[in-house]
């Protein structure tokens, strides 16, 4: 698990279920990155992942989201991570997570970085830089910072 200063200001809990080590303190929210219910892994995660049944404490959301793709309604998936930044901006403790902590982390993380005004590149290179060298991992995962960047005007 990091804790990552958004480029704009904001603190960010980032980090992979798969290494199942929950942070300390508890964040006060997470967003979590999966294409199964947390505490249902589908065969994929269950087996090539490694995550395992699990519901957090603390309060969160899950955009639904298969590992090396884009979200799958994408527009929800905007709303849901500007609901993330504002609590960030409100200094709550948010973690943003997925399977492997890497592709889709990595992809929300640039995402909150473009909707602070960053461009779809430079998100990619602060992410890349700040969190994860592979951060950001498929052509859907760029297409979708493009759309983020089309919505955010």
């Amino acid at each position: 698990m990091r804790s990552l200063e958004l480029p704009d200001g904001g603190a960010v809990l980032a980090r992979g279920l798969r290494g199942g080590v929950v942070p300390e303190p508890a964040p006060e929210f997470g967003v979590y990155l999966l294409g199964h219910a947390l505490d249902r892994p589908n065969l994929y995660g269950r087996y090539l992942v490694g995550l395992r049944a699990w519901t957090p404490s603390w309060p969160y959301e899950r955009i639904d989201w298969p590992d090396f793709s884009g979200p799958r309604r994408p527009g929800e998936a905007v709303g849901q991570l500007r609901g993330v930044l504002s609590r960030i901006r409100r200094g709550e403790r948010v973690e943003v997570a997925c399977g492997g902590g890497r592709g889709r982390t990595g992809t929300a993380l640039a995402a909150l970085a473009v909707l602070q005004g960053r461009s779809p590149e430079e998100a990619v290179s602060w992410v890349r830089e700040a969190y994860d060298a592979k951060a950001v991992e498929s052509r859907a995962q760029h297409r979708f910072l493009r759309l983020v960047a089309g919505s955010s005007g």
